[in-house]
């Protein structure tokens, strides 16, 4: 019979207990799928701009009371220009009213998703939601008409 005694020192087995507590915690978050959220202020209220998919986009819209047909009119890329002409301007302007900022994202390659409002107001009005989505948050968009002489403003209403 082999007998092995072992001495350790208390601190080696905090250490241990520690570093095994930490791959615990690093596990479980992965597992869960947690990641840290982010969000912006408009009007005094805070809101999320997660947008990892297509059923965080309608959550995303729903924040600010806004339904809209779960398909999406239009799925395209965009990029962000280096230097903003007046219009993209005074479209940062709506941006930066509800606590984002384009400017942040020059030259960079966003994705952009349309999609069809149902709970507008004026029934007759062909409304629209822009979500500009990088890296699964919300980097900008607006509510707007399609309508020759319509209107655009931030998520939170004129």
């Amino acid at each position: 019979m082999v007998v092995v005694s072992i001495k350790a020192k208390v601190k080696w087995i905090l250490a241990g207990v520690v570093v095994l507590v930490c791959l615990a915690i690093l596990v479980l978050a992965t597992f869960l799928n947690i990641r840290g959220e982010e969000w912006a202020m408009a009007s005094g209220q805070k809101y999320s701009l997660s947008a990892a998919d297509s059923e965080d986009h309608l959550t995303f819209l729903r924040q600010f009371g806004w339904e809209v047909d779960p398909e999406p009119l239009e799925v395209s890329e965009v990029v962000i220009p280096e230097e903003f002409s007046e219009v993209y301007e005074e479209y940062n302007a709506i941006q930066k009213s509800q606590g984002l900022d384009l400017s942040k994202y020059a030259g960079k390659a966003c994705k952009k998703w349309v999609y069809q409002v149902t709970n507008y107001p004026q029934s007759g009005e062909n409304v629209r939601a822009t979500l500009l989505i990088l890296d699964g948050k919300v980097i900008g968009g607006d509510i707007s008409s399609a309508a020759l002489d319509g209107f655009m403003f931030g998520f939170a209403g004129e």
